[in-house]
């Protein structure tokens, strides 16, 4: 089975749909998308209806549940707390509704799909050494897939219990080892903040136990002006050049 791994698209249509054409020429079998399909970006309607229709697995992110009115945004930063209020504000009944009963977690055979982690799956980051050790410890997997951080990458633990952080080469298939354990990190779609501006996904292939970090280009200026003519911060729309 070979899987597109999206997530964090956060309402960026322009960079959706850069990432929708890759798929289509990649012969992929399904799209596994890990939450955050919006806030913060200028069409959250649009890009739901996008994910809605590719017909795979969607699970619940922390934008997505605030949005729809689930969860409390108190903790977000001022810009994501104003960006969730304008979302709120334009999101049709229907979106609102399917965002509300996303599932937090999608438990596969082959792996575990979470936004944020496996004991927190909605809001938890990991970004450490010792946060993924507590993890493998504690929640029996073999692959975990998680977005949330917008950075990605993986954690990895040996056979003999040591713990590494490593960066995921772009375009280059890495193999899955059967007697090592996995958190990796899928990056986002429509704001990522690794330094990178260009959308991320992930292509997992189950059966060969390979996954390759696919990044694209997109119209970064057509999705700021847009945030732009709709009120949305300032700092939202700059950021998305410099991929921070």
């Amino acid at each position: 089975m070979r899987y597109a791994v999206l997530s964090d698209v956060h309402g960026n249509l322009e960079a959706l749909e850069a990432v929708l054409r890759d798929t289509r020429r990649g012969r992929l079998d399904a799209c596994l998308c890990l939450g955050d399909t919006v806030g913060y970006g200028p069409d959250p309607n649009e890009c739901a209806a996008r994910i809605r229709a590719l017909g795979g697995p969607v699970i619940a992110g922390n934008h997505d549940l605030a949005a729809a009115g689930v969860l409390d945004p108190s903790a977000f930063t001022p810009l994501a707390r104003a960006a969730i209020e304008w979302t709120r504000d334009v999101l049709t009944q229907e979106t609102r509704a399917w965002l509300a009963t996303l599932p937090p977690r999608l438990d596969d055979p082959a792996f575990l799909a979470v936004h944020g982690s496996p004991r927190d799956p909605i809001e938890e980051y990991i970004l450490d050494l010792p946060t993924s050790l507590a993890i493998f410890s504690d929640h029996a997997f073999s692959l975990c897939l998680v977005g949330h951080s917008h950075v990605p990458g993986a954690f990895i633990l040996q056979a003999d219990g040591a713990v590494s952080a490593r960066r995921l080469p772009v375009g280059r298939g890495v193999r899955l080892a059967r007697a090592a354990r996995y958190i990796v990190n899928v990056g986002s779609v429509g704001q990522p903040r690794d330094g990178d501006p260009r959308a991320s996904y992930l292509v997992l292939d189950t059966t060969a136990r390979t996954i390759t970090l696919r990044r694209l280009e997109y119209a970064v200026a057509a999705t700021q002006e847009k945030m732009a003519a709709r009120g949305l911060p300032t700092p939202l729309a700059e950021r998305l050049a410099v991929g921070r």
